[in-house]
């Protein structure tokens, strides 16, 4: 050892330069200057890096060589043990990422498979309210099944809604984190065979909400009163009772997405949320509307246009317009059930028909392999029926001999 010195080390030209027992100076240029530890290991040569000068030091570079002729003199080869504690800290750290940490993780790897920016906003929005609080400066790798309760507990009878959705996407989180190696073992915010033991179902703690929905009955009377009104809100709230339409499938509706010629209009996949196209007959009635906007294009593609350009027209311009009509306690999305309703009380459709037209999706894995077609032919059949039975007038609408049915029933979103 002691072969070079400080002076040497700032001055020598290009080539590898020993110190002894191993340790060199490899010289590039003037400016690159790296050590280096070279050794035999089981009848192979090994050459270990010590780090760059002039930030290790011939001083440290000789301390950093010792340090590896100990381990090779231990039986232990200095490069697998440099690898197995880089490993090691890796580990440690990874075990200590924090819930926040984890949950902006996912968001961000998730975020460009969501249909809008408003998914990315509620999964901000609800984890911050209650999940970070209690989870947040948690590591993933301690979090519990009573961490997981303390946060469920104080809003699973309160807000049974948002509780359900906050724990499925703690559990979403939690699973990133154990793909991502930073926790081990089961997810405790799991609901079968798990939380489902200790807190009760959600449709034992509060009813389902109903969107409160227009009595088909009444239908051809609001439809004729809508036909009356005019504006932009008006028009996408016709087309969506004419289509049986969601909401904002109809409000983010693009020209390109409009066939006029074969009277159909194909939603795209990024919008539907069963994440598949769908294939829309379109009526008469419903062509009318189409034709009847046609003029305000504004090159935006937008079919329904809103307040700015390019932008589509909010949901609540829609509620607004029921609200002037005296229909404030109706939602829009409401008339898919009073659509449903009517089907299935006065016409023959077949349900699985009337199930395809409101884009629902198939629960049976068994019924979805046989039913492949999209049913357009008997689906066209059915819209233009319903197309007819809202341009009824009132008096000509046959109501039930022993009153009314109920008006609200549960269509799902």
């Amino acid at each position: 050892m002691g072969k070079l010195t400080a002076v040497k080390v700032r001055n020598l030209g290009p080539g590898m330069h020993g110190d002894g027992d191993g340790l060199y100076l490899r010289v590039v240029t003037a400016e690159r200057r790296s050590w280096a530890f070279r050794y035999q290991r089981r009848g192979k040569s090994r050459e270990m890096g010590l780090g760059g000068f002039p930030a290790v030091s011939l001083a440290l570079a000789r301390d950093k060589a010792d340090a590896a002729r100990k381990l090779l003199g231990a039986g232990i080869d200095p490069i697998d043990q440099r690898e197995a504690d880089r490993l090691a800290e890796a580990a440690e750290q990874a075990h200590a990422t924090t819930f926040a940490e984890a949950a902006s993780a996912y968001i961000e790897a998730n975020q460009s498979g969501w249909r809008s920016g408003k998914t990315e906003t509620q999964w901000r929005n609800t984890l911050a309210n209650y999940a970070q609080p209690v989870l947040g400066t948690l590591a993933c790798n301690a979090i519990e099944t009573n961490d997981v309760l303390k946060v469920l507990k104080p809003i699973w009878a309160k807000k049974p809604e948002t509780a359900t959705r906050v724990r499925r996407r703690i559990e979403a989180v939690l699973s990133y984190a154990k793909t991502r190696g930073w926790r081990d073992g089961e997810n405790p915010a799991a609901w079968r065979d798990h939380l489902a033991l200790v807190l009760p179902a959600r449709s034992k703690v509060a009813p389902v909400v109903h969107h409160p929905a227009l009595d088909w009955q009444d239908a051809p009377a609001f439809m004729a009163a809508l036909r009356a009104r005019e504006g932009m809100g008006a028009r996408a709230l016709e087309f969506a009772i004419l289509t049986a339409a969601r909401s904002g499938e109809v409000r983010r509706a693009q020209w390109s997405e409009i066939h006029l010629d074969r009277a159909e209009w194909i939603t795209p996949a990024a919008r539907m949320k069963a994440a598949k196209d769908h294939r829309v007959p379109l009526s008469e009635p419903a062509l009318a509307v189409l034709r009847k906007i046609a003029a305000f294009k504004d090159g935006s593609g937008l079919v329904f246009l809103g307040q700015s350009r390019g932008v589509p027209m909010s949901d609540m311009t829609l509620t607004a317009v029921l609200r002037r009509m005296g229909n404030g306690d109706r939602t829009v999305h409401g008339f898919r059930s009073t659509f449903s309703d009517w089907a299935g009380k006065t016409t023959a459709h077949p349900n699985h028909v009337v199930e395809q037209a409101l884009a629902h999706a198939i629960p049976s894995a068994v019924e979805a392999a046989y039913r492949r077609g999209d049913l357009f032919a008997k689906r066209r059949a059915l819209m233009e029926d319903w197309a007819n039975y809202l341009a009824k007038p009132a008096e000509q609408v046959v109501r039930p001999r022993f009153g009314q049915q109920a008006a609200a029933h549960e269509v799902v979103a």
